[in-house]
């Protein structure tokens, strides 16, 4: 089997990649950090090929596929992304567009057309890295939950639509809490809450996309999270919401 992972060189994406790799699943890693790539590549015992790119450049999205699509992938993950904090006023706009491009633009290109070469081979996997963010509104990271949001339902409607048609096409949606990575630094995140490992959270997104489960919800506490929400009224979830950001500062 091959696997293309965005986002490889940190967090979830660096995990599963070890994960996926210490199964015998050949690599193809995307990033705009060439070093880290290789650092990772030679510590992997399977083989790997790295490309550089910019993935919140729709010119960088088309170049990857165009690279890796006659490379009989198997397995796609959609991990980039990142966040913003602060209060939407606060955040510059040119991040959020850059964050849009990113964690929503190049998620969707790159499903899309994957999805259609894996179609026509009815075979294949596609693991979207949404979050736990995507099950509500953020305030004080209202554009980064938006994303998310986008990326989940995207996901879910997929889904059905493969399981309607009789496709063995799977895809699905990675909905973590809080993860340790380097999520916080880069979101300008002061003081976070206790989170979940990365290694942890890879290991229960590639187990649910291969039993082809929808969401994917590393961890009792989310699952109960996940339920939860659906029994609260909105104005209740936006004020917890707020409340659980506003410590971040």
């Amino acid at each position: 089997m091959k696997a293309l992972i965005t986002g490889a060189t940190s967090g979830i994406g660096r995990e599963m990649a070890i994960l996926l790799a210490g199964q015998g699943v050949e690599l193809i890693l995307a990033s705009r950090d060439r070093k880290k790539m290789q650092a990772l590549a030679r510590r992997l015992p399977v083989s790997v090929r790295i490309i550089p790119v910019d993935l919140s450049r729709e010119a960088d999205c088309f170049y990857l596929y165009e690279e890796t699509k006659n490379e009989e992938i198997d397995i796609l993950i959609n991990n980039a992304g990142f966040g913003a904090f602060g209060c939407s006023w606060e955040v510059p706009l040119e991040t959020e567009l850059n964050m849009l491009d990113l964690n929503v633009r190049a998620v969707h290109i790159l499903t899309k057309l994957f999805l259609a070469d894996f179609r026509r081979r009815d075979h294949g996997y596609i693991l979207n890295v949404a979050s736990a963010a995507g099950f509500l509104a953020g305030p004080m990271m209202s554009a980064y939950y938006a994303t998310k949001a986008y990326v989940l339902r995207y996901t879910e409607a997929i889904h059905e639509e493969l399981r309607q048609s009789g496709s063995r096409v799977k895809i699905s949606a990675l909905c973590p809490g809080h993860v340790e990575t380097g999520f916080d630094r880069r979101a300008n995140v002061k003081h976070s809450i206790g989170g979940v490992s990365a290694r942890k959270v890879a290991r229960a997104g590639i187990a649910g996309l291969l039993r082809g489960d929808v969401v994917i919800l590393p961890g009792a506490l989310m699952k109960l999270t996940y339920w939860g929400e659906k029994l609260l009224s909105e104005g209740l979830l936006l004020r917890a919401a707020y409340f659980a950001q506003s410590r971040k500062k």
